[in-house]
């Protein structure tokens, strides 16, 4: 399930795109402002961002500028201002697209879809994982620790994946749940996520009591807390 963070300050807009993303199976973060944008990208695994333009406290070209300087998230610019001028800006800066106000809904949904599919972070697009001594071989679905290939069931290989593939972020409990869920096909709850934490620790951490990768934001989820890389 992709969590997609709306960046706008237009009460009624959020509702009517809150709702129809959410009846689309999309999980959604708003955002008022430039500063609450910034706070939902440092605690949360974000998957592409709607970012309107222009916010109480700035503009969504600078938090553009921003986030391509450490990451290739997705990013959709919502823009009443549709120029040529103003379009070409917002992708010459690194917008992904952008969609015209007011916002068509059946419109903003295709466009989504499409940038999704084509976002170079995808896993699918990703040969290779590195993060420290971890490597995931995404083409051979194996994992390998210090070069020594390490044995994952199904649930633990996905709960890797979903982890390493948003560094430095949270992943809630109820997020996580959700895409192994969707992935699996098989109910997993509460505890046995915790169980499979557990197990996936004693095979990546060297102490899985004081683990360095997958790390616990108590009340919250858990996150990779580790640099990665993709080739």
């Amino acid at each position: 399930m992709n969590r997609l963070l709306l960046v706008e300050d237009d009460e009624n807009l959020v509702f009517g795109i809150e709702y129809t993303l959410s009846s689309e199976g999309y999980e959604v973060s708003h955002a008022g402002s430039l500063a609450e944008a910034r706070h939902a990208l440092h605690n949360e695994a974000i998957d592409l961002i709607l970012l309107d333009v222009n916010l109480p406290d700035g503009s969504g070209y600078q938090l553009c500028r921003e986030i391509r300087e450490t990451s290739q998230v997705p990013i959709i610019f919502l823009t009443a201002l549709d120029e040529e001028a103003n379009v070409v800006a917002g992708l010459e800066i690194g917008a992904d697209d952008y969609v015209t106000k007011p916002v068509r809904t059946k419109e903003l949904l295709s466009r989504i879809k499409a940038v999704l599919r084509r976002n170079p972070r995808s896993q699918q697009e990703v040969n290779i994982w590195y993060s420290g001594d971890i490597q995931v071989r995404m083409l051979e679905g194996t994992v390998f620790k210090n070069n020594v290939e390490i044995t994952l069931t199904a649930l633990e290989y996905r709960l890797l994946l979903m982890l390493i593939t948003h560094p430095k972020q949270i992943c809630r409990r109820g997020s996580i749940l959700s895409h192994l869920w969707d992935m699996s096909g098989e109910f997993v709850d509460d505890n046995t996520l915790s169980v499979h934490i557990r197990r996936l620790r004693e095979k990546m951490e060297i102490i899985p009591a004081t683990p360095e990768y997958i790390v616990t934001v108590r009340g919250v989820g858990y996150k990779w807390n580790a640099n990665v890389e993709g080739k």
